[in-house]
């Protein structure tokens, strides 16, 4: 049996009859027979589809790299507008909204800090505030499961569009509870609704919700993906690669001059829980090290339960650091339209991450430095979580 998602339960009800409805999606929003919501929206016996909303890579998920926007248009088979949040705007204008009754939020979300679809949710939940139009957003599977929760908290200051608010990297929850806890605890108090999914439970990891993986976004193509990012998404930070360019992105990492073998015994020799490090040479398509050969490793979950992503990339990092201190660099500005701050710090959250590893902490002791923050936000949390 497979869950139901909120898509599916907000369509078979009679909730949307009568209204004009806006929808904020991309490839990823299905239902569980992989047909798009939109489609589903624009054949509704009651509804009527009036608008379309893509974020960051486009309503088509497109357009692989940050910082490159996409356009408004038109939908040819749909005949509705088309408007882009990741473009001149990221939150709805008045004009995009004017006539709408409902907009609805179905984007896929993959349970870390970083990835801008839930703040792309924000930003249409404080334009559904101040322009009076109401928020229902859909709820989804958190990919990488409910219950397990690491990293470090964004510092206020430190804010940027992939980290609006003070959570930790891998947060624990799904979109849904996201938007109760963004709406009420940070203040939005936009007129929202939330419709939950049936039959998800908080130890379920994607594969075991019986729906299938369609790409969220372009360097997002499987579940074990999604797995690994919450450590090394900080490789965008970094002057070594983090696979995009590869058909393996964030799970093949490295740089080139580092000789793969070396490095991947070297971090099997820390045994770190429910990993394992295969050696590997590759040579990114595109972007960092285009054409070039790299080397350093694969990295293979072998215990979902135990693996700690978080600490995994902390000490992948310090390794490529350690192996080629010549060569390896912290990122330059700009970064997500951050032409000031390190890159490294606005995907960490703040700069202390990057100062304990150039202050050679180990993973372990950085790990511990977060457990406070952790547990201040599992205390939070606890307030908005819908399943158990």
């Amino acid at each position: 049996m497979r869950i139901q998602l909120g898509v599916e339960r907000v369509l078979s009800s009679p909730a949307l009859d009568g209204k004009r409805v806006g929808i904020v999606c991309n490839p990823a929003s299905v239902d569980g027979e992989l047909r798009h919501v939109a489609d589903r929206l624009a054949s509704h016996a009651g509804a009527r589809l009036a608008a379309l909303f893509g974020p960051q890579h486009g309503l088509g998920s497109d357009v692989q790299e940050n910082m490159i926007e996409t356009g408004h248009g038109q939908d040819a088979r749909r005949q509705v507008p088309v408007y882009s949040l990741y473009s001149d705007t990221r939150e709805p204008t008045a004009d995009m909204l004017r006539g709408l009754d409902v907009l609805i939020i179905d984007l896929q979300d993959v349970g870390t800090r970083i990835y801008t679809y839930i703040y792309t949710m924000a930003n249409c939940l404080i334009a559904a505030r101040k322009h009076g139009v109401k928020a229902v957003v859909c709820d989804r599977p958190n990919p990488i499961g409910g219950i397990d929760v690491e990293g470090p908290m964004l510092v206020r200051g430190f804010e940027s569009f992939v980290g609006q608010y003070p959570i930790p990297m891998r947060h624990g929850m799904t979109i849904g509870e996201l938007a109760r806890l963004f709406n009420e605890h940070f203040g939005i108090a936009a007129p929202l609704e939330v419709i939950a999914m049936k039959g998800w439970r908080r130890d379920m990891y994607h594969d075991a919700a019986g729906v299938g993986w369609v790409m969220p976004s372009p360097n997002m193509p499987t579940l074990e993906t999604a797995i690994v990012y919450p450590g090394t998404v900080l490789f965008e930070g970094t002057s070594v690669s983090e696979g995009r360019g590869t058909t393996r992105p964030f799970e093949l990492v490295g740089a080139p001059g580092i000789v793969a073998e070396q490095f991947a015994d070297d971090m099997n020799r820390r045994s770190l829980p429910g990993v394992l490090f295969r050696p590997a040479a590759f040579e990114p398509t595109f972007h960092k090290h285009a054409k070039q050969g790299c080397g350093g490793c694969q990295i293979h979950v072998r215990d979902r339960r135990t693996f700690r992503p978080v600490v995994t990339g902390v000490a992948l990092i310090a390794a490529f650091r350690a192996a080629d201190p010549d060569r390896f660099r912290w990122r330059d500005p700009p970064y997500e339209y951050e032409h000031e701050k390190l890159p490294f710090d606005i995907l960490a959250g703040s700069s202390e991450l990057r100062e304990q590893i150039e202050g050679g902490r180990s993973a372990e002791e950085i790990a511990r430095s977060w457990e406070p923050g952790v547990e201040e936000f599992l205390k939070l949390r606890a307030r908005f979580l819908m399943y158990s």
